[in-house]
């Protein structure tokens, strides 16, 4: 066994010529080759539940009564609130929307650590976009060979008519991708209306053109190179693999030494070693980037499955094993060629840490929407001056506290501060109740600003003494509270 090499023969061509490849190379047009298959499949399915969502999403309605939106996701700017279903996220509320990141770079880690680049290969926005793209290529131009003949033949008067509808298809596409965009940011069947007659705001506009452009070129003209070369995620998610990921891998145990169909049957019946690959090619023309799997794990490769549907269908139709190419590890290749037992780790320290990081920071976000409160009090005191001494003697401190309604409906609110002894809250513009304590009323879904003034009449005071302000909701008794200081000679 010691004579088997570790690596496919073009795997070590490509080691040892990888000095010589030089840093940059021009382009080469790609035309990838319809395929059927279980993961063109699963792909065709992602591509329309993620699209449907993303295009129809802002017109779903949620009734969260009568001063509030009914758009069901909504990013309301000039308000500064963010509505998701049933939850409202304020300014001050914005690590809800840092804990959905780190949330969302966790679950792409664990989809690392378990399946390598299966984000990449299914649910990123620049592979759904590119997929339908070339779909509607297909549709109008026709397939592979149609479309590589076409690029060499003199440009014909059908020919242009052709590329003019795919490309007035992309721009309607890229078109309604931007525009759906601003959906999120505005009631949708309204700025629809408005957009039409031409009553939007410039700014909307402005967005649809920039979004319909960068997916327009994205999408219909850069499409691998985007993978390649601007993507951050290829050169991150390789320090974050492992050797028991699952990538897709062409089981060169099983394929080498590839030849023709006829040349390996004819070595087989020689009693010569033969593989199951007949070099067809099938796994390059179908492939989005251009790559060829027999040469491993690579940097353009998107790990999207195609090359296995592809590589299943000959094997098929010449009465071979299926997956010859397959979601599998090198390790598991080397193990089978030098007869050693196959080793899945699905469930391992690094994919635990990270359902456990996932599981942590969903408890926390969740714990922390269940128990918060629909009143909000910030308090900050005057910075000039810090006191002021009255003609009695009195020492009298100003703050300016800030109060949160998250109620849908007007409420009443009561002030009262303490840690001073006889302390005497006044606020400016305020009412008093029946018992004499200042009394605010903030609209709803609203914020209110007041000036509080707050005496003391002991003047042997410390220069700075511990102030506990509490704000009271007078119709559910809900509290918020908030510390400040006050300051003394």
């Amino acid at each position: 066994m010691a004579d088997i090499p570790l690596l496919s023969p073009d795997l070590a061509k490509a080691a040892s010529s990888s000095d010589e490849a030089p840093l940059y190379l021009p382009r080469k047009q790609i035309y990838p080759q319809a395929v059927k298959g279980r993961f063109r499949t699963i792909k065709w399915m992602v591509l329309a539940i993620t699209l449907g969502i993303y295009y129809f999403l802002p017109f779903i309605r949620w009734d969260r009564g009568p001063h509030a939106p009914d758009q069901a996701i909504l990013v309301d700017l000039a308000n500064s609130r963010f509505y998701f279903f049933f939850i409202e996220i304020w300014p001050q509320e914005v690590y809800y929307i840092t804990g959905l990141l780190i949330l969302a770079s966790l679950t792409l880690f664990l989809m690392n650590a378990v399946a390598g680049r299966v984000w990449c290969g299914y649910l990123c926005p620049q592979t759904v976009w590119t997929d339908l793209f070339y779909a509607v290529e297909r549709l109008i131009e026709g397939d592979r060979r149609e479309r590589i003949r076409n690029a060499k033949q003199k440009l014909t008067l059908a020919l242009a008519v052709r590329k003019g509808l795919k490309h007035f298809i992309w721009l309607m596409i890229a078109w309604w991708t931007g525009g759906a965009w601003v959906l999120y940011f505005a009631d949708a069947p309204s700025l629809v209306r408005d957009l039409a007659t031409f009553q939007a705001p410039a700014l909307a506009y402005m967005w649809i053109g920039i979004l319909t452009c960068t997916t327009y070129t994205l999408a219909g003209w850069m499409r691998e190179q985007v993978c390649t070369y601007m993507c951050p995620w290829p050169r991150i998610q390789a320090a974050l693999t492992d050797e028991y990921a699952l990538n897709v891998t062409y089981r060169y145990d099983r394929g080498e030494p590839r030849g023709s169909m006829k040349k390996n049957e004819t070595l087989k019946l020689q009693g010569l070693p033969a593989g199951d690959c007949i070099d067809c090619d099938q796994c390059v023309a179908v492939c989005p980037t251009g790559v060829d799997i027999r040469k491993g794990l690579q940097l353009d490769c998107i790990q999207c499955g195609l090359c296995i549907d592809a590589c299943n269908t000959v094997m098929e139709k010449i009465n071979r094993p299926l997956n010859l190419i397959a979601y599998d590890t090198d390790m598991n290749v080397q193990a089978r060629m030098e007869g050693r037992p196959e080793v899945h780790r699905v469930v391992r320290p690094r994919t635990l840490f990270y359902a456990g990081i996932i599981a942590l920071v969903g408890t926390i976000i969740i714990t922390s929407l269940a128990i918060r409160q629909n009143i909000y009090l910030s308090v900050m005191h005057d910075r000039n001056p810090l006191f002021v001494r009255l003609s009695d003697g009195s020492v009298r401190n100003g703050f300016t506290i800030r109060v949160a309604n998250k109620h849908l409906d007007e409420r009443h609110y009561v002030v009262d501060v303490e840690g001073v002894p006889d302390l005497k809250l006044d606020v400016v513009g305020g009412k008093l109740d029946q018992q004499g304590r200042p009394v605010l009323s903030v609209g709803p879904d609203q914020t209110l600003e007041a000036r509080v003034l707050v005496t003391a009449s002991q003047v042997d005071l410390s220069t700075s003494a511990d102030l506990h302000f509490t704000l009271t909701d007078l119709a559910s008794g809900e509290a918020a509270r908030a510390a400040d200081h006050f300051k003394a000679p």
